[in-house]
């Protein structure tokens, strides 16, 4: 059985807040994003932010952020997750990846976390239109010099980067190959207070399979593998 991912995102926006809450316990991402584009002062759009993991993690240091998310469920908790940070530079918006609310070379950064791969399952005789359309916004976005970085899995439970599915594998080369991203990668493992707590959040996102190898084995580290593709807007 596969993971209802459109129901997660419409109703269990806690749960997937524990979830990603444990990811990158080691602090890879940030340093990794800064590598593509040196964050400081930037004015920023993000695209399916869910419940704000990364808008938390760039907050602090751009000048400016538009986190977008379809879904409102979603943004409320993400609204109070970073109404701790007592920082009055973020702004929240229902907003579809397809159409985003901001106008032309309104961002230095466009950036989607784990967010257009999921147009693969969703639309999958289509799901090149649908990115696309996404990459676009994402283009329109930001001005001439400005940075589009797209984040996607390349594997959790692996230590090694491959693609989960020969969909997204499709899709990654799509990337690369037709509109001339460049790819990184990084570990962002995660670490669970407990075995059990491991099974229950790994079975609530990824489903039995991955539940099971977790039970088995007693983990309280799985690793996580994630992809990193950006590209420079030209003139």
């Amino acid at each position: 059985m596969t993971t209802d991912y459109k129901a997660i995102y419409a109703h269990h926006a806690a749960g997937y807040d524990e979830l990603v809450a444990r990811e990158d316990y080691r602090g890879h991402l940030r340093p990794a994003l800064e590598a593509i584009r040196p964050l400081a002062g930037l004015r920023v759009v993000e695209l399916g932010a869910g419940t704000g993991r990364l808008t938390r993690l760039l907050a602090p240091a751009v000048g400016r952020l538009l986190a977008c998310d379809l879904s409102a469920h979603m943004l409320a908790t993400a609204r109070a997750r970073l109404a701790g940070l007592a920082l009055a530079n973020w702004e929240l918006a229902v907003a579809d990846n397809r159409q985003l609310p901001v106008a032309d070379g309104a961002a230095d950064l466009a950036l989607a976390g784990w967010s257009l791969g999921h147009f693969c399952g969703w639309y999958p005789d289509t799901w090149r239109q649908e990115i696309g359309r996404a990459v676009a916004e994402m283009k329109r976005a930001v001005p001439p010099g400005g940075t589009v970085v797209i984040l996607e899995t390349l594997g959790t439970g692996r230590e090694s980067p491959r693609p989960p599915t020969p969909a997204l594998a499709d899709y990654y080369a799509w990337l690369e190959q037709e509109h001339g991203f460049a790819a990184s990668w990084v570990r962002t493992d995660y670490r669970f207070a407990s075995p059990a707590e491991a099974e229950r959040l790994t079975q609530f996102f990824f489903g039995e399979e991955l539940a099971g190898r977790v039970r088995a084995e007693g983990l309280v580290v799985l690793p996580e593998c994630t992809g990193l593709w950006f590209l420079q807007r030209e003139g």
